[in-house]
């Protein structure tokens, strides 16, 4: 019998079948293999920091009136200290569908083998809904910062650490990329078993404000456009979920009879 990484699984079990210790050394692979990943992307980033590095900087820039957008160095390290920085943050974005591979594999053994093949396209999916929500979170950071700015009045001037700013740019990025991945999600809880479909359609009042909620902590700047512009596509995203979601458990129900 084989097993989903294509061994020999054990006499006496069935295929997609393993021992809690075959299950444990699957983990062990797919987690090494996810750190390798994050790994040789941290690296890629850091040989090209300086231009990953002012490809970021452009929201920054974007406020900066006098045309000056150098960041302020408190310390003889943070130069390096960002490259590190940028580059762990670069590593783990760039290694993500590999981790989402990772991911998938282990959970193969207890999916029917048409649902099997969805694993690339689930991949696929998530990789382009996590750019879009990145892509989105880039262009609005401009107004992002000029409202957070602005809160304080013209006692202060915009003058950032580039630490800090890159920090709170990577944590905006990843925010608006992982809300983006709701749909992916759902869809993959709905297909496990952990939630039904009839659960999401009766609960529609409470997504609405926790879609609300959700978008208001990823979006500090409090303004109603922009909470409307990550809550909208947020909501479209549960009801395409459930729709989603709804034909795969059909299907799942009709091959168990």
């Amino acid at each position: 019998m084989t097993r989903s990484d294509g061994g020999t699984a054990p006499q006496g079990l069935t295929e997609g079948q393993m021992t809690l210790m075959e299950h444990l050394n699957e983990l062990r692979t797919r987690i090494i293999r996810s750190v390798a990943a994050v790994l040789v992307g941290a690296i890629a980033v850091f040989i090209f920091s300086n231009a990953i590095f002012d490809f970021l900087s452009e929201p920054y820039c974007a406020i900066r009136t006098e045309g000056n957008c150098k960041f302020i160095a408190t310390g003889a390290l943070d130069p390096f200290s960002v490259k590190m920085t940028l580059a762990g943050y670069g590593g783990l974005i760039l290694a993500l569908p590999v981790i989402l591979y990772q991911i998938g594999k282990f959970v193969l053994p207890g999916l029917y083998p048409s649902e099997k093949k969805l694993l690339y396209p689930f991949v696929i999916v998530s990789v382009v809904l996590l750019a879009a929500g990145m892509t989105v979170a880039y262009l609005f950071m401009p107004h992002a910062l000029e409202v957070l700015i602005d809160i304080g009045g013209d006692r202060f001037e915009p003058f950032f650490e580039a630490k800090g700013y890159l920090e709170f740019l990577v944590k905006m990025l990843l925010a608006f990329g992982l809300a983006f991945e709701l749909p992916v999600i759902l869809v993959f809880l709905q297909m496990v078993g952990v939630l039904k479909t009839e659960t999401l359609r009766k609960n529609r009042r409470i997504a609405v404000v926790a879609v609300v909620i959700l978008g208001a902590v990823i979006t500090p700047t409090g303004d109603p456009i922009t909470l409307m512009i990550v809550s909208v596509p947020m909501y479209l995203f549960y009801e395409i979920s459930m729709i989603i979601g709804g034909q795969m458990t059909k299907r799942r129900k009709n091959k168990a009879t």
